[in-house]
């Protein structure tokens, strides 16, 4: 917990040490005023997957939290807000060389990560004993004073909010949306608990390889991408849709080893450099893709859901861990203000809700639709002439909306309930 000179000004516990809730921690625990616990059900902090991207906004965060520098060192190219491509689409599912038919371009360059990497500088800049291992929720109890926490190992612990970065299949979410079905009378609350399978089945593989292509063809596309230190590790990520399953009851495994060979043939006749390409891969993991239906709420008057257990997305924008983030930014800057007290964390948590729920909301529609695209399976299917810009199009948010005017909109609204907030800058 973060020290302090006399009682915390509020106990903040955070379930979930992933990339959001590590993010939440370290922004929180640079309040001396804040006793900050975050419980993790594991032994100790583990990511699952290979590759993770942020566009400059979210940047931004991470330099404003003072651990920038240290991510430089383990980026997967070296940082810069100069213009870049950022994927270069190409029709190629035939076996002559594609041509590019759309490129993203941003205004500035993305920033990549071998997700490992990532997570081992937001851990080191954790102040010790903020986290607690071993710690799986069970349950919680929320009333007018404080929230309790019932863990597996049948210890308990209280808090004035808790945040819920538990993940795809949070058990915060889980428990916040039956009981407001049952006490609202609406059953139909119950739907957004579980995650939906999206039909897609990606298969990915690290490569020592140079390579920064998206390659698409009819129900399947490949993309490809450095995120090791220097760019000496490449995420290549081979998908295979079937948008008719997307819904459906998906048995097995989520995760699963797979033969290279069998995702060699799956692509056999593409243009030569994408055969080539996966002619390099030695070991492969088959992930069947699940998200979350947008959810019409994230909070109760002390608990929130922040990340996966909010907004859990498909890859398609390279935006799921990104808007964690951007969540954790909000939420921290309104909870380690000066101004937010016990009395009125709903106010806090109703101003995070309102800012960040329909921007989340809307990439979790916009990452889904990125995929029909690129597996031609889209209102445009391979019409190649609307395809393009319509792809090109779907990536406007980045520039089109800023941090900045998130975080002001949500002062506004605490102020609205008779708060004075300060501006905050990154």
């Amino acid at each position: 917990m973060t020290s302090t000179s006399g009682p915390p000004r509020l106990r903040i516990a955070i379930v979930g040490g992933g990339i959001g809730g590590l993010c939440l921690a370290v922004a929180l625990s640079k309040h001396a005023d804040l006793q900050v616990d975050l419980y993790e059900a594991a032994g100790r902090f583990s990511e699952i997957g290979a590759g993770v991207m942020f566009w400059a906004r979210t940047w931004q965060i991470l330099r404003s939290l003072g651990i920038a520098e240290d991510l430089s060192k383990v980026a997967g190219a070296p940082v810069s807000e100069a213009p870049s491509i950022g994927l270069d689409f190409r029709k190629s599912d035939h076996p002559e060389p594609g041509g590019r038919f759309a490129v993203f371009q941003p205004p500035y360059g993305c920033v990549r990560f071998h997700r490992a990497h990532f997570l081992d500088v937001l851990v080191d800049h954790l102040p010790s004993g903020v986290a607690h291992f071993g710690k799986r929720l069970a349950s919680y109890s929320e009333d007018a004073r404080m929230v309790e926490l019932r863990f597996d190992d049948r210890s308990s612990s209280s808090c004035d909010v808790l945040i819920g970065c538990d993940g795809i299949k949070s058990t915060i979410r889980k428990q916040m949306y039956e009981e407001a079905a049952k006490a609202r009378g609406k059953p139909h609350l119950l739907q957004y608990i579980e995650p939906i399978w999206s039909g897609t089945m990606p298969v990915v593989v690290c490569l020592m390889a140079p390579s920064d292509l998206q390659f698409c063809g009819k129900n399947k596309h490949l993309v490809s991408y450095g995120i090791g230190k220097g760019g000496s590790i490449v995420n290549v990520v081979a998908t295979f849709s079937n948008p008719s399953k997307e819904g459906t009851p998906f048995e097995g495994p989520w995760v699963t080893d797979c033969s290279p060979d069998d995702v060699r043939k799956e692509f056999n006749g593409w243009e030569p450099e994408a055969e080539e390409l996966l002619q390099c891969v030695d070991k492969a993991t088959l992930w069947a893709i699940h998200y979350l239906k947008p959810i019409p709420f994230y909070i109760t008057a002390r608990v929130a859901l922040l990340g996966d257990a909010a907004h859990a997305m498909l890859p398609h924008q390279g935006a799921g861990a990104g808007q964690a983030i951007e969540d954790a930014f909000i939420l921290a800057s309104l909870l380690g203000d000066y101004g937010t007290t016990t009395a009125n964390i709903p106010h806090a948590l109703h101003a995070y809700e309102a800012v960040r729920l329909p921007f989340a909301n809307a990439r979790i529609e916009g990452s889904r639709i990125n995929g029909l695209m690129y597996g031609l399976n889209s209102v445009h299917e391979d019409r190649l002439e609307t395809l393009g810009p319509a792809i090109e199009r779907q990536w406007n948010w980045l520039w089109e909306t800023t941090l900045e005017e998130e975080l002001r909109t949500s002062q506004e609204l605490m102020r609205s309930k008779g708060q004075a907030l300060p501006k905050a800058t990154l």
